[in-house]
């Protein structure tokens, strides 16, 4: 099979990277809605309820962003002039931009791996929480792990991490922006995965397929503070029913095929394995991480870019695939050829 490059290529940057399909603008034009600031918004409230069920806490708050959404969850758990433990490659480590102590006045402390191990576990975050003289107030923990190549975190293994923070009298935040996918690849439900968070943040700009939000749930104290969290961040929003209407569709009706997108991810990773000398990490849900033999991340991008696919930058040797509801099967079939020929052209050219 041969990739023809075409003017739409095939995004496999990230899941964020999906469209609204036709039935989400079609309940997103006819969403109630309301002055979430002065009145609420119904179709808000609607989405806060379903989250709440889905996420077995008391109430949910609706963010423009999980970005937004985790920074109000250090405010609310974490103290000023603490640490807060967490894995040194999660998003709030990574992709916030220093907010945890631009915002909240936190240090980050990175909890050291154990060997073998791509995400953090208990055993490792007992031995960081004893050890270093700085007070910490917060334990957070990414699930499933983005920077790891979509990892998954299990229920048992949270609660474990949980156990060990409660020892220490700390509370956990738990970033679940992809925590939909981890209870499709896990069977666990999003509510059983949570159960041990003090609070959770979910994304729907993601697998979902929504446009834009998130929530953060927990305790109904705490989320009553979160209201005046987010406003103060930025995010008090008017007529949020609009968004909060695509997020509603995609818990309705995208949560269950989040399946195909981890098949297809799988399926990508054997159809690239190999090629060029590149490894493709095997996955665990929607996330294929490719391991190059030499630097040459940047050349593979441009390669595949030229050959119609399009694929994220992670490191020199390392690049990034995510599978989503806007790449079926097939397309992920193209790309794969496309991949695995820009990875050999690389391999030839550095022969």
């Amino acid at each position: 099979m041969t990739t023809t490059p075409s003017a739409a290529p095939i995004d496999l940057r990230s899941d964020t990277v999906t469209k609204p399909t036709p039935a989400m603008r079609r309940a997103m034009a006819d969403a109630e809605v309301g002055d979430d600031v002065l009145d609420g918004d119904p179709t808000v409230r609607r989405l806060e309820a379903r989250a709440c069920e889905l996420l077995g806490k008391e109430r949910a708050l609706f963010f423009p962003t999980g970005t937004m959404a985790n920074q109000t969850a250090l405010w609310l758990l974490a103290r000023r002039g603490t640490e807060i433990l967490l894995d040194g490659a999660s998003h709030i480590m990574d992709w916030e931009h220093a907010a945890a102590a631009a915002l909240v006045g936190v240090q980050v402390r990175p909890v050291a791996l154990r060997p073998g191990r791509r995400v953090i576990d208990a055993a490792a975050v007992a031995d960081t929480a004893s050890v270093h003289a700085t007070r910490a107030s917060l334990v957070c923990v990414e699930n499933t792990h983005n920077g790891a190549g979509g990892v998954l975190t299990s229920a048992s293994e949270l609660d474990a991490i949980a156990d060990v923070a409660r020892a220490h009298r700390l509370p956990m935040h738990l970033d679940g922006a992809r925590l939909w996918n981890a209870a499709v690849a896990t069977g666990a439900s999003e509510a059983r995965l949570a159960a041990s968070s003090t609070t959770v943040m979910v994304s729907f700009s993601k697998g979902l397929g929504a446009p834009v939000g998130a929530v953060l749930a927990g305790p109904a104290a705490a989320m009553a503070d979160a209201v005046a969290v987010r406003r103060r961040l930025g995010g008090g929003m008017r007529q949020s029913g609009v968004l909060a209407a695509a997020a509603l569709h995609g818990l309705t009706h995208h949560r269950e095929r989040l399946a195909e997108d981890h098949a297809n991810a799988q399926a990508l990773a054997r159809a690239i394995d190999g090629a060029g000398g590149a490894r493709a990490v095997t996955p665990e849900t929607n996330i294929v991480m490719i391991d190059l033999p030499q630097p040459t991340a940047t050349s593979v991008l441009d390669r595949a870019r030229a050959l119609g696919v399009l694929l994220s930058f992670w490191t020199p040797t390392r690049v990034r695939a995510v599978t989503h509801l806007d790449v079926d099967a097939a397309g992920v079939r193209r790309a794969a050829d496309a991949i695995a020929r820009a990875l050999e052209a690389e391999h030839a050219s550095a022969a």
